[in-house]
């Protein structure tokens, strides 16, 4: 499948799979983020798509299973190895300590700006170069860049804030 084919059967689907991922998920935001991630995987696996019988079923289900698998992520609890904080200790301690800066970071990520919190997921998280980004939102790759930026430094001052205040330090 093309990107004008792309554009014309699995771009106008934008709103009926915001309406099916707002049943699933009952929230705004994590429905746009499944749109955009649908987007996303469908142009990913766009040569399939192109053999499809039916494009819109098929975009329809892939964005059903995201919401399923969102749905299961808020049910886990966080591994400890999803996030290192440069602390190489074994200790059970170690790891409530990493689980609770991952929830932190986290919870700052879906405070940010729909875009912001787009890009950084796409880029940080799931690894997409700044040209598919670009190419996925819509957006020049310079305002990626800058979103990027704007959205890690926000992080960062947060979660020192956090810490800090956690931990009794003065800013």
């Amino acid at each position: 499948m093309n990107i004008e084919r792309f554009k014309s059967d699995i771009i106008p689907l934008r709103q009926k799979l915001f309406i099916v991922a707002l049943k699933i998920v009952n929230d705004e935001e994590d429905a746009k983020d499944t749109v955009q991630e649908t987007f996303l995987k469908l142009w990913n696996e766009r040569e399939q798509l192109g053999n499809a019988q039916n494009p819109e079923g098929y975009a329809m289900q892939t964005a059903k299973n995201i919401c399923i698998d969102k749905l299961r992520a808020k049910r886990e609890t966080v591994e400890a190895n999803d996030f290192s904080l440069g602390s190489h200790e074994d200790s059970p301690y170690a790891d409530l300590e990493k689980s609770d800066s991952l929830a932190i970071v986290k919870q700052i990520i879906e405070q940010l700006p729909e875009l912001q919190k787009t890009i950084i997921r796409m880029r940080d998280m799931e690894g997409y170069e700044l040209q598919e980004i670009a190419d996925i939102t819509g957006t020049q790759i310079s305002a990626v860049t800058v979103n990027l930026s704007r959205a890690r430094m926000k992080v960062r001052d947060q979660y020192a804030r956090i810490v800090n205040y956690k931990y009794g330090k003065n800013e």
